[in-house]
């Protein structure tokens, strides 16, 4: 499992106009991406890490600050572009494997008391952020 996790002041994702999630910040904003061989229990510790993850000001978490987080999914994580010029997505796991695993992650952070939004698996979204610092890293299990 694979998170581009953002430190962010705001964040949304819209599908077709519409605004299916949305944070203001300080926050992040996390692109997760499933490939074959996750589990929920990988599901759990990303949920983990990215709740106590010190990257927001003061180098406090998102569970210091009680701070929200934009969950999206995001399969092109586990493209694969060393070959040729187009991407291959052989590493990306199957939406019926996927999808239940990202739902995982967020189920897993708000048991720990997170606050979540969603964008819409599988559906064409439109994310847009404020990165805060610039600020991203890249988590994987």
């Amino acid at each position: 499992m694979r998170a581009v996790a953002q430190v962010v002041t705001e964040a949304q994702v819209t599908v077709d106009g519409e605004t299916v999630g949305q944070i203001l910040g300080p926050g992040l904003c996390v692109l997760v991406g499933v490939t074959h061989d996750d589990t929920p229990e990988k599901a759990a510790l990303m949920a983990r890490k990215l709740w106590s993850l010190r990257v927001l000001d003061g180098e406090k978490s998102c569970s210091d600050l009680n701070a929200p987080l934009l969950v999206v999914s995001q399969f092109t994580l586990y493209g694969d572009a060393r070959k040729g010029r187009r991407p291959t997505w052989n590493a990306a796991a199957p939406g019926p494997v996927a999808e239940p695993l990202v739902d995982e992650v967020v189920a897993q952070l708000r048991g720990l008391g997170a606050t979540v939004e969603t964008g819409r698996f599988g559906a064409a979204m439109k994310v847009s952020l404020t990165n805060d610092g610039p600020f991203t890293v890249l988590l994987e299990f």
